[in-house]
């Protein structure tokens, strides 16, 4: 009930995401089962990215909802939502475990990330899975400012940012999933849009 209520307040601001945690939470789930992962680690992989941008309920709307690009000082600003977010959830111990993803969901292999500038190893592994998939949604996914991507153009994308902006362990992983199983699960989600919000999905997911 708690996972579910913080998602919604969040996806009530920002309606041109919609979905969008539903969506890189199977993503991420996938890629975890080829990678191998066990069952408690995938628990957290999944609340981790159900609340990824649960610190962006911090970030005031003018900056949030701005319909243009942002200034510098207001990316500053946007930049804190890893932390913001960790701030959030540190009080609620069962959501202790998803505190990797959201604080590291922005830091990149190659170590030109943010909030601390990780790199390789020093990344949480749920870390590294969930940015393959956001990523992933990002391209594929309609926006105000422009069109989807094709799946096939958007895996190659990914393929190209190897080493740089992704670990290739994961990447690996994510390219031995058959390409015309991602969309089959967008569809899966947008067909039932509350499917990964049910009581029992996280645990029933993560026990698969």
């Amino acid at each position: 009930g708690a996972v579910r209520a913080l998602v919604g307040a969040l996806d009530a601001r920002e309606h041109d995401t919609e979905l969008h945690s539903e969506r890189v939470c199977a993503y991420s789930l996938r890629i975890s089962t080829e990678l191998g992962i066990d069952d408690n680690a995938r628990r957290a992989l999944a609340l981790g990215a159900l609340l990824h941008d649960i610190g962006k309920i911090g970030i005031p709307d003018e900056i949030l909802l701005k319909p243009g690009a942002l200034t510098e000082e207001e990316w500053t600003y946007m930049r804190r939502h890893p932390e913001l977010g960790a701030g959030i959830l540190a009080p609620v111990p069962f959501l202790t475990e998803a505190m990797d993803v959201v604080t590291n969901h922005h830091e990149r292999f190659d170590g030109t990330g943010y909030p601390r500038g990780l790199r390789e190893a020093e990344i949480p592994v749920g870390a590294r899975i969930f940015a393959v998939a956001d990523v992933f949604d990002a391209l594929t996914s309609a926006r105000p400012y422009r069109k989807p991507m094709l799946w096939s153009d958007a895996r190659a994308e990914i393929q190209r940012s190897s080493g740089g902006h992704f670990d290739p362990w994961v990447v690996d992983a994510f390219l031995r999933v058959p390409a015309q199983e991602w969309p089959q699960l967008a569809r899966s989600i947008e067909g039932n849009s509350s499917a990964l919000m049910q009581p029992g999905v996280v645990e029933a997911a993560t026990s698969a």
